[in-house]
């Protein structure tokens, strides 16, 4: 199975690319992970947050095919514990699904649209984070999820 981490817009903070560097190095000895990365659509003063979330939802969509299975990380989403979200990547792996793709959307969230066409919401918490932090959180816990299922000491319970 491979897993993507489908984004909008390109990370700027060279602390945030550290991690993300360093945790996608770590991911490559469990599974084929890469970030793609859909360009920022700029908020022009006549472009409405509601026109943004629809032109980027259909950079989304247009990003699905057969064997792609999406997945939204948004506030609104079901809570998992990190033993929880392990379990959730090793019932994707078990099922044979081709691709697993989790999609963190723009700073406005996502479209209606983008909603009604994806398998599951996903929230990291509660709080809010920008949307170029959360990318780091989700490596994190996706390499995370991949040390809980070996069985390796990363995770304390």
């Amino acid at each position: 199975m491979n897993i993507t981490l489908l984004v909008i817009g390109k990370t700027d903070a060279s602390y945030l690319k550290e991690g993300l560097n360093e945790y996608m190095k770590r991911l490559k000895h469990y599974v084929n992970f890469n970030i793609e990365i859909i360009p920022d659509i700029k908020k022009g003063k006549k472009l409405s947050v509601e026109s943004q979330k629809r032109k980027e939802g259909e950079l989304i969509l247009a990003k699905k095919s057969a064997g792609r299975e999406i997945h939204l990380f948004d506030e609104k989403g079901k809570t998992y514990s990190s033993v929880e979200f392990a379990g959730f990547i090793e019932k994707k792996m078990i099922s044979g699904l081709k691709e697993l793709v989790f999609v963190v959307g723009g700073p406005y969230g996502f479209s209606d649209e983008v909603y009604k066409n994806s398998s599951s919401k996903i929230a990291l918490s509660r709080l809010t984070f920008s949307h170029q932090m959360v990318r780091l959180l989700c490596v994190e816990q996706i390499y995370r999820a991949f040390t809980i299922i070996k069985g390796e000491p990363y995770h304390h319970n």
